[in-house]
């Protein structure tokens, strides 16, 4: 990101992404059980759901998992989640700055070089990791109260089953709602947390370092929870339904705004912040200090060389 002191080695394109993939994967790790949480509330209300179990808020939702399904199924879908972070996030938040700098050959980034760069990140990396996603939010979402036996019995059980029952394209489903989701999300997170910081850092409000990004990151998952909420929703719905329940994903949308009306864009809004934010919080620290660390152990060893 911007703002480095004079003092700084500038990070080189694979200290980014490899910052960014490492980063994005512990902050997965700490905020899964909130992202589950997310998605178990988001498709609450569904038909094909059993109605038995109701979740109510983030930890009721998150106790009543453990109480009925196991503390472990917080966790269901982890694997492919880091895959998707290693997909996604390095590409997305580890070719930001590089890309920016293309658009603005030299000169100072504009808020408009800003959002191309994480409109072009964010779209590559959906297209390259839409079917770990697929296969995530498939095995969050499923549990073996509301049927006899689960559709998929792991992750690459997911991959093979959705490969083999709905073709390849299966594992691409939802790409459409996904790549809407995460323009929204790279732009206004990437961006926000970009003037933020360099807001903070120009005006002299806090130096760049922990408390810097701290705040950045705070306001950027804000932000980015408000604008990408109904997508998101719309999202998890698609990707999860079973082959013919929905025509398309205008249709998915109009189903959820007949049935449930307008507040069903915004289910599991309270979880989507606190996993977004406390995950923003917890990847741009350890991106930050990861990318300078690397950087000033290159440094040294190329002095002592």
């Amino acid at each position: 990101m911007v703002g480095h002191t004079e003092s700084d080695v500038p990070p080189t394109m694979a200290v980014k992404i490899f910052s960014a993939g490492v980063a994005a994967c512990v902050a997965d790790i700490i905020t899964f059980p909130l992202d589950t949480a997310k998605v178990r509330l988001q498709i609450q209300g569904e038909c094909l759901i059993s109605s038995a179990i109701r979740y109510k808020g983030v930890l009721g939702t998150i106790i009543t998992l453990a109480k009925t399904e196991g503390p472990v199924k917080l966790y269901s879908g982890l694997p492919a989640g880091l895959q998707r972070q290693i997909s996604f996030a390095s590409l997305r938040i580890g070719l930001y700055d590089t890309v920016q700098e293309f658009f603005t050959t030299g000169k100072e980034a504009s808020l408009g070089s800003k959002i191309s760069a994480g409109l072009m990140t964010g779209g590559v990396a959906v297209f390259i990791g839409q079917p770990t996603e697929v296969v995530k939010v498939r095995l969050q979402a499923q549990s073996h109260l509301h049927g006899p036996k689960p559709r998929y019995t792991g992750t690459y059980n997911a991959y093979r089953i959705i490969a083999t029952t709905e073709g390849l394209t299966g594992l691409w489903k939802g790409t459409t709602p996904n790549l809407t989701r995460n323009v929204i999300i790279n732009c206004t997170e990437l961006v926000t947390y970009d003037l933020m910081k360099e807001a903070l850092v120009k005006n002299k409000l806090l130096a760049d370092d922990v408390p810097c990004h701290f705040v950045s990151a705070v306001v950027a998952g804000f932000c980015t929870t408000v604008l990408s909420s109904p997508v998101d929703v719309v999202k998890t719905r698609f990707v999860n339904s079973s082959p013919g329940q929905y025509t398309s994903v205008p249709n998915c949308a109009m189903m959820m705004l007949t049935r449930e009306g307008p507040s069903a864009f915004f289910k599991g809004f309270v979880p989507s912040f606190l996993r977004l934010g406390s995950w923003n919080i917890i990847m741009f620290v350890c991106f930050e200090q990861l990318k300078q660390e690397l950087m000033k152990s290159r440094h040294t060893m190329d002095c002592a060389t």
